[in-house]
């Protein structure tokens, strides 16, 4: 069997898996379909595609949400919906984030830059919550494991079917999917500011992450010069509380049930 026929037998099963669990999630949850925000990008592309195949296309809400987004964003995502023939809609979130400038008082960049997934986030679950859908968040494993992600942001959801694919791997089954060469091999960007891209933001290339990545998970020599590999590993502990539930300080016994009661 040649490598090229091994990785399309891969990449299906991949599919299947994803496809297979989250129709056991919806289910589980007694979850009537899905939501997710549409950047444009390959990853939500892909995640509104799983959900199609998992729940039906009539079962899966997907919604645009831009605020002070690049025009690009909208024309790609209604090219994915149309391809995938999915419910689409959009809600510019641009008045209400500039409504809370106004009320917050005066914070640095990235403190303004992270409302915006949050703000998307809380739109998603007002549109969960009304037609008992789960929100299925859209980032991938590079993402997820370097925390390049914003916590109750983007980092907010029910389900992340693609939380275990490499960048190489979304691409692959993007390409399975049909979806167009453009958004494929579009430049990966969270939108967080003018000319933002994540691999300029994270300073390491989608294509070093997958790399290291897959050579820590299967314990193999790393290859890349060791600066990039302790970089991986520095970010993967700074995030590590972004992956983790919040922590609850919990009271097992009180103090009163510990006093002596005595005899008179």
């Amino acid at each position: 069997m040649t490598p090229c026929r091994w990785d399309v037998i891969i990449t299906r099963l991949m599919r299947a898996k994803i496809v297979n669990w989250v129709r056991k999630e919806v289910a589980r949850a007694k979850s009537e379909g899905i939501v997710l925000g549409l950047s444009g990008g390959v990853d939500s592309g892909l995640v509104a595609a799983l959900s199609k195949e998992a729940v039906g296309k009539k079962n899966v809400l997907a919604l645009v949400l831009p605020i002070y987004s690049h025009p690009g964003d909208m024309r790609d995502a209604k090219a994915i919906a149309k391809k995938l023939g999915i419910k689409i809609k959009i809600v510019n979130l641009t008045p209400a984030y500039n409504n809370l400038l106004k009320v917050l008082p005066e914070a640095g960049d990235l403190a303004k830059a992270n409302l915006k997934p949050r703000l998307r986030m809380l739109t998603l679950y007002y549109f969960a919550n009304k037609l008992n859908y789960l929100v299925c968040g859209t980032g991938n494993k590079p993402e997820f494991m370097t925390g390049y992600f914003t916590k109750y942001g983007d980092g907010g959801a029910d389900i992340f079917p693609i939380a275990g694919l490499l960048k190489r791997e979304v691409r692959a089954l993007a390409k399975g999917f049909g979806l167009p060469e453009n958004i494929i091999h579009r430049i990966p960007t969270a939108g967080l500011w003018p000319g933002q891209t994540d691999e300029g933001e994270m300073g390491i290339t989608y294509l070093e992450l997958d790399d290291i990545l897959a050579r820590m998970e299967k314990r193999q020599k790393q290859i890349l010069p060791k600066e990039k590999v302790n970089k991986v590993k520095r970010l993967m502990q700074r995030s590590e509380h972004k992956r983790m539930p919040a922590k609850a300080c919990i009271i097992r016994s009180r103090p009163e049930n510990r006093i002596p009661l005595g005899h008179g």
